[in-house]
């Protein structure tokens, strides 16, 4: 039983550094989204300018009784879903208009081409 007092007794003041550093990351973890308080401050009109289109077909969809089938398969057709159509339809990323964007296999395939030197 000594050696086991004794070895608790060293260990005690490290207990307490290791609980004092816990604490101390826990405290500053919390706080640090604060910083980001100053990062960019978005305008208030930014987010409703981009899907109104959508907002108002959604809106007038909610309203109305439910579609039927053709009404359903006629909107869908158009573009996205039922309720979107083509709201907004230049504005989603797409293949047709993302062409000179390169794909994640394509990516790591320069990637390994950089890393090998195998140009």
């Amino acid at each position: 039983m000594n050696i086991f007092d004794f070895v608790g007794s060293i260990l005690r003041p490290v207990r307490f550094i290791i609980l004092a550093s816990v604490c101390t990351l826990l405290f500053l973890s919390s706080a640090s989204p604060a910083l980001a308080i100053s990062s960019y401050q978005s305008d208030v009109k930014e987010g409703t300018t981009q899907l109104l289109e959508t907002q108002r077909k959604t809106d007038a969809v909610a309203k109305s009784p439910p579609l039927s089938m053709k009404q359903v398969q006629k909107e869908s057709n158009k573009g996205l879903n039922e309720v979107q159509g083509d709201a907004d339809i230049n504005k989603m990323k797409r293949p047709g208009n993302s062409q000179s964007s390169t794909s994640v296999e394509d990516n790591v395939q320069n990637f390994l081409e950089k890393v090998t030197g195998n140009n």
